[in-house]
């Protein structure tokens, strides 16, 4: 087996392109990779489309990446939130672009990718803005509105505690969005509070088998989303 343990955050996303598209884990702060992203702004990787929930919150973390004029699109299901200050004014200047998708249509697209499903049906968002351009069916005498699976060139993930072969154990509900980006992902890179040598982690309580991670990398004490922002922290 690998050892896939990386000696820091610097080194985990030093071969991120320029134009690639990235997988945010999180669910707003629950599960951010907040060191893996700063880290991504270091690296100066640019024109990236980047897939998350949401569009980041103060000018931390994926907020700061957007601000940095790293990121050229956004595919979310939340672009505004209570303390989403970048990402609006950006996007109204036309300066960073946004395909808006429902929140379970993304989680099932990213699943769909990482399963190597090309594309779906669903009744979501039929009759809607959303639905319009876009192949439409009718099963059992309901509309359904063709969808395609999605996969990146990267994803970038938080993890409670990983060993290092890459298996992956989630702090509650930060796993949210995770387990389906590390499978959808080209490369996964997994920051995680503790890695642990194989054996540690019970295989029962494994979220995300070490088969779907490239890098881990122990960031011990993870910043915490609304933390930096209650402090005004703005990054770098």
């Amino acid at each position: 087996m690998i050892n896939k343990q990386v000696p820091g955050v610097a080194e985990a996303v030093a071969a991120v392109a320029d134009g690639a598209t990235v997988m945010i884990g999180g669910f707003g702060e629950a599960g951010s990779p907040i060191e893996l992203i700063h880290a991504l702004i270091d690296q100066g990787a640019k024109d990236l489309t980047v897939v998350n929930n949401n569009t980041g919150n103060g000018e931390v973390g994926l907020a700061a990446l957007i601000k940095a004029g790293r990121v050229s699109k956004m595919i979310c299901s939340y672009p505004r939130s209570t303390n989403s200050r970048v990402f609006p004014v950006l996007y109204r200047s036309g300066a960073t672009k946004l395909e808006l998708v429902p929140q379970g249509t993304l989680a099932e697209r990213i699943r769909a990718g990482g399963a190597g499903i090309p594309a779906f049906y669903t009744p979501t968002s039929v009759g809607t803005p959303l639905a319009e351009g876009k192949e439409i069916r009718s099963f059992d005498g309901r509309d359904y509105v063709l969808e395609y699976g999605l996969s990146a060139d990267v994803a970038l993930i938080k993890g409670k505690v990983a060993d290092t072969y890459g298996n992956v154990i989630y702090h509650k509900t930060a796993r949210n969005f995770s387990p389906l980006m590390a499978m959808a992902g080209k490369i996964t890179i997994v920051q995680a509070e503790q890695i642990v040598s194989p054996g540690k982690i019970d295989p029962e309580v494994i979220v995300t088998p070490g088969i779907f991670v490239n890098q881990v990398v122990e960031v011990p004490n993870p910043a915490h989303e609304s933390e930096l922002v209650a402090q005004g922290v703005s990054y770098p």
